[in-house]
């Protein structure tokens, strides 16, 4: 299995079709959704809190197939993670985006625990 790092990268990952935007909406659901849980994934255990679409991303990019995402596959699967309220576009221009590891409901929730909990230990 391809590393990135310490972190495993999915076997999808040297699938060069996966790389390209599918035609087919079956296939295209399917590669958006594996793209989705592998940014979201990697930007956790990184500690990463944003994309900037036109700088260098290592998971945009496999040297080892030689394949990289178009900036239009790049926008797709953020814009897929935006839709879900997993990032939000930082900029009007759609050039930066912040990644939400857990939704702003989740946050809030995870912090309401805390509090509740912290609370009770007082």
């Amino acid at each position: 299995m391809q590393k990135l790092g310490e972190f495993k990268l999915p076997h999808f990952f040297n699938y060069p079709p996966y790389f390209t935007l599918q035609p087919v909406r079956d296939t295209r659901e399917k590669q958006v959704q594996l793209w989705k849980e592998l940014i979201l994934d990697y930007c956790r255990t990184q500690k990463i809190f944003t994309i900037i679409l036109d700088e260098e991303f290592p998971l945009f990019t496999n040297p080892v197939i030689d394949r990289s995402l178009s900036h239009e596959a790049r926008e797709a699967f953020l814009s897929a993670l935006i839709s879900e309220g997993r990032a939000e576009w930082m900029d009007k221009g759609h050039k930066k985006c912040l990644v939400l590891w857990l939704r702003i409901q989740d946050w809030a929730d995870c912090i309401l625990r805390f509090i509740m909990v912290w609370k009770i230990a007082l």
